[in-house]
């Protein structure tokens, strides 16, 4: 049977994503972002701590002793360095920021969530905790969730899920997988140096332009003749980078890009094959190259019980269309890390107007049928209230979490 929840009116959610989208904050800024949601869940009486540097963490749920399993639900805050290029009145006001990945989408959707929930315990107490991650800095690696996991956001926690905006899916439809979502994602730059000089005397120079190119098409291809293929490796380059005439060949240039594995085993050694082929890679040419390797974040692996938990909350919600079959993408998620320590799933919420254009993500374009939003929160709400039932009578022995103090 559908849980009997109560979601604040839906003109209040979609103003309150619109300001969001307005305001977009960078990762490790989002000050206002935290502070406009910390009031709304205060004035609900819902007990809030302020983590650090931004964002919060929120429970719902449990009565004064906390007893009871402990479910996390979690949305991520931050925006994106991009232009809005919606042209929507609520379009970003911030300029070179945007909320181009629909995380305005998410944090509003767990707001409407949390309210949900508050207001269903008070007519019912939850046979446990809820507790809501308003997460920062997801878009830069390796992610803000290891630093709320630091400030102990999985304490005593057996389930967590969240939600990510997919515009490939119809609003009113939901993408669920087991197994592997998401990639794991790295982030490379390689700095070359060398003898520069006249464009007519390549021989009395160390040809940096063109190690720099012999770099940018080698290691891809070298990369992939040391990794199983079948992990689906892919570096791609954003960023390259030489001179700054035609000619001069110059002392200095770089390239930086991103590796993407689907495989955790081929992830754990990327970082060590690249900073082994780049040097044979440019040793012909006599630069000097310099590896800076950044570890991102593991594969989103989806728990086979809880994406089980998602269908049946989502079949509640929407009817038994809802449910949609998505593939693994080798997008970046730092949700991986929380998956890492604990068992859970993440959903891909549709938000594409029924056949209406199909957009991307990370794009200044993005547009988000906002209907999603109160489908999303409906289902995150859900979600907590099925796993919390189960997990109260077969599973999970008392947290031993201490619950937030309430305001």
């Amino acid at each position: 049977m559908p849980t009997d929840l109560r979601l604040p009116p839906e003109e209040e959610l979609v103003a309150f994503r619109r300001d969001l989208h307005a305001h977009p904050e960078l990762a490790w800024q989002e000050r206002r972002t935290t502070e406009r949601i910390a009031a709304r869940l205060e004035a609900a009486g819902i007990a809030v701590r302020r983590t650090e540097p931004t964002g919060l963490i929120a429970e719902v749920g449990g009565g004064p002793g906390g007893v009871g399993p402990v479910v996390v639900l979690r949305a991520d805050i931050d925006a994106l360095p991009l232009e809005d290029r919606g042209g929507d009145p609520w379009a970003s006001t911030v300029p070179g920021v945007a909320h181009a990945c629909g995380h305005d989408v998410h944090t509003t959707a767990l707001l409407g969530a949390a309210l949900a929930l508050a207001e269903l315990d008070a007519r019912e107490p939850l046979p446990g905790r809820v507790r809501l991650l308003f997460q920062p800095a997801e878009e830069v690696m390796p992610g803000g969730a290891l630093r709320l996991m630091e400030q102990g956001a999985l304490e005593g926690v057996v389930r967590a899920y969240a939600l990510h905006c997919d515009p490939t899916v119809d609003v009113g439809q939901v993408g669920l997988r087991v197994g592997p979502l998401t990639g794991a994602a790295d982030a490379l730059e390689v700095r070359l140096r060398g003898h520069g000089g006249h464009t007519s005397r390549p021989h009395l120079t160390q040809d940096l332009t063109f190690a720099l190119g012999h770099l940018v098409t080698g290691l891809p291809g070298a990369l992939s003749r040391r990794l199983d293929p079948r992990a689906g490796a892919t570096l791609v380059w954003g960023l390259v980078q030489a001179g700054a005439t035609h000619n001069v060949i110059p002392t200095e240039g770089r390239a930086a890009g991103t590796i993407r594995i689907l495989d955790a085993g081929a992830w754990a050694e990327a970082e060590r094959l690249v900073r082994e082929l780049v040097p044979a890679v440019v040793a012909p040419y006599g630069v000097e190259a310099e590896v800076l390797y950044t570890r991102g974040v593991p594969p989103v692996v989806n728990h086979p019980e809880a994406v089980g938990v998602l269908a049946d909350a989502v079949r509640d919600q929407l009817g038994p269309d809802g449910v949609v079959t998505t593939l693994q993408s080798l997008g970046g998620e730092d949700f991986g890390w929380y998956l890492d320590r604990v068992p859970g799933a993440m959903a891909r919420l549709g938000t594409r107007t029924p056949d209406g254009r199909t957009y991307d993500l990370h794009q200044g374009d993005l547009r988000i049928d906002e209907r999603a939003i109160g489908i999303g929160a409906r289902l995150l709400a859900d979600t907590a209230v099925q796993t919390l039932a189960i997990e109260s009578v077969t599973k999970a022995p008392p947290s031993t979490g201490a619950p937030l103090s309430r305001p």
